[in-house]
């Protein structure tokens, strides 16, 4: 008998504490924000993209062109492989050769530049957005905002993200 009361007794209290802990909540003020969105609407994303663009071109252009010159004596060699000499197909195989490789060595140094400059100025942009989010979370009166991404469910008055788009956009 001691022990079903024991049993009981401890069932209310912990009955109690969800009770307590989920009226404790509902005086908390949630704020959702998706973060990809609003990356995809400010502004700065797109001069982002811009400027990386024009900061790249020469280099993406000399890739370009090894990707002609790879394909020209490639098509060259197979066209006219079986009129060239012994020497001329080996120095044009040679030829391609040295520049597949040079290709490769620009094109993967490229890449990792581009990625490097591109998170860089992404996560001056973040720093800004997050600034955004934590003005408006204090000028609303939000208790927490949360990563739309970490969320399953929640309420579309509940989304600041438009709020964030708004602010960060006015921003230069």
């Amino acid at each position: 008998m001691k022990k079903v009361i024991k049993t009981m007794v401890m069932g209310v209290a912990a009955t109690g504490m969800l009770l307590a802990s989920s009226a404790m909540a509902a005086d908390q003020k949630i704020g959702v924000v998706n973060f990809q969105e609003v990356m995809q609407k400010i502004p700065q994303t797109a001069a982002l993209m811009q400027s990386l663009e024009s900061e790249f071109k020469d280099e993406k252009a000399l890739i370009t062109q090894l990707e002609k010159d790879i394909k020209y004596y490639t098509e060259k060699l197979q066209r006219d492989g079986s009129l060239m000499s012994a020497k001329e197909k080996e120095e044009l195989e040679t030829t391609v050769q040295s520049l597949y490789q040079d290709y490769q060595v620009k094109g993967k140094a490229l890449q990792q530049k581009a990625t490097e400059r591109q998170n860089q100025e992404t996560n001056k942009i973040i720093a800004v957005v997050r600034q955004a989010v934590d003005s408006i979370a204090v000028k609303e009166g939000y208790d927490l905002v949360l990563a739309q991404q970490g969320v399953i469910y929640s309420k579309p008055d509940s989304s600041i993200t438009e709020l964030v788009v708004e602010q960060v956009s006015k921003i230069k």
